[in-house]
């Protein structure tokens, strides 16, 4: 195609572009080019057309030849995202806009409205897609949005309030509902277009349970925690792949935790984080190749947690491979953590917010659990409508960062270059992002 010398003639939507077959190849193998660049696709053609915008065209082409996005202010960005989608160089510019999210330089990029999620009884649960994508569960539905953060879809589930929401790979989301799993209370749906692939299969042993919290390891081995009507509590393994039960955990410490509420994959370790938050806190570690829980550790039981005065009650936990430790937070936002390698210890630090104790259930009922993450060597902790940022060796906290208006924030997920996070009082997901020239190394 094109000279000897490697030049390339492109008529886009009327103007002429002249570019190198080297420049085009760093579009990618699956991008428009890759077909143009075949030696056995019309190479006699010298000029090729193609019938889009040459404005949104010349952006990109740059961006190609020199690895920077610029975007003139007369180009709208929304139908410059659609062109390189076309393209099939999304990704390039979505490397070359954002870095990887950082805590401590924020950016508020977009609030997505339109959709309800008031209603204290509806589920709220978020996560974001390595390729800048996030699911949100709302009630019965499960809403997708794509990396331009216009919604996909919906998923729907007739009615069966969804648990919880995951990702396994770009393309698929696994969902869980309160519909039982031997009729189908597990499915993978494809996130583009909403469609069912296939539900979860399930043997006798399950029949009657719901599945809930989910998790998955890098053997493409799909984790839920189940339940059913006679408190029967454990956790089912599946083959993510063919959707196939493999595996029932039942046994001890599984029969004594209460419902696993977060379910965490170790790749280190080949582990993976069992986390109970009521009525009992629990937190067990289950070995995947050998079938055995090699650490646990049990709390406060608490029947009726909003009684508990001056108990260290937590409400999320998240492991911490770096530091082979895990993290727990309180109401207070008060942080605990324990050795992996200890007898379970819990070193308490008080939060960085000047707050009184959240030992009243009027205060706590208007207001949503504390959650945690970690991303790319940094703790980030939710209360109310804030985010408290911990970084370094310590983890000490460096910043906080907030939207003024959404209320509490019930939910947040981290992946890639972006964190999601999901207000309760008003109908708003938050966009937060660190702009590419923001990145210090």
């Amino acid at each position: 195609m094109g000279t000897p010398n490697g030049r390339v003639k492109l008529n886009v939507g009327g103007r002429i572009f002249e570019t190198t077959a080297t420049t085009l190849e760093f579009a990618g193998e699956n991008s428009f080019f890759r077909a143009m660049l075949d030696d056995n696709w019309n190479s006699a053609i010298t000029e090729h057309f193609i019938d889009r915008n040459p404005d949104c065209f010349g952006v990109l082409l740059d961006l190609l030849r020199t690895g920077d996005l610029y975007i003139p202010p007369k180009i709208d960005k929304k139908l410059l995202y659609k062109e390189a989608e076309y393209y099939g160089i999304l990704d390039q510019v979505w490397s070359a806009e954002c870095a990887k999210f950082d805590g401590n330089r924020p950016r508020l990029a977009r609030s997505l409205t339109g959709w309800s999620v008031r209603d204290g009884k509806i589920s709220r649960a978020i996560h974001a897609s390595p390729t800048g994508w996030c699911c949100v569960a709302h009630g019965s539905m499960a809403h997708v949005y794509d990396w331009m953060l216009e919604e996909r879809p919906t998923i729907n589930l007739d009615y069966h309030k969804v648990n919880d929401v995951h990702w396994v790979d770009s393309n698929n989301i696994v969902v869980s509902s309160n519909e039982k799993l031997d009729n189908g209370g597990m499915g993978l749906f494809n996130a583009s277009t909403g469609e069912l692939s296939y539900k979860f299969q399930v043997t006798d042993v399950l029949k009657g349970y719901r599945a809930g919290a989910l998790g998955f390891n890098s053997d493409n081995k799909l984790f839920s925690s189940c339940n059913n009507a006679n408190n029967g509590h454990g956790i089912g393994v599946w083959d993510q792949v063919t959707g196939k039960q493999i595996n029932f955990l039942n046994r001890s410490p599984y029969r004594r935790q209460s419902y696993a509420s977060r379910l965490q994959w170790l790749h280190d370790t080949n582990c993976m984080m069992i986390a109970s938050f009521n009525p009992r806190n629990d937190i067990s570690l289950y070995d995947v190749r050998n079938d055995k829980v090699v650490w646990s550790w049990s709390g406060v039981y608490a029947p009726n947690s909003y009684d508990v005065q001056d108990e260290k009650i937590f409400r999320d936990a998240t492991a911490i491979e770096e530091s082979n430790s895990i993290c727990i937070v309180d109401w207070n936002e008060c942080l605990g953590f324990m050795d992996l390698r200890g007898d379970g210890t819990i070193n308490w630090r008080n939060s960085i917010k000047d707050v009184n104790p959240f030992s009243n259930w009027e205060y706590r009922s208007n207001n949503c659990y504390p959650k945690l993450a970690f991303h790319e060597g940094q703790l980030f902790s939710s209360l109310n409508d804030t985010i408290t940022v911990y970084s370094g060796s310590d983890l000490v906290p460096t910043s906080q960062f907030l939207q003024s208006h959404g209320g509490p924030i019930c939910d947040f997920s981290i992946a890639g270059d972006r964190l999601f996070a999901l207000h309760r009082n008003e109908d708003v997901l938050d966009v937060w992002e660190t702009p590419r020239g923001l990145t210090i190394s």
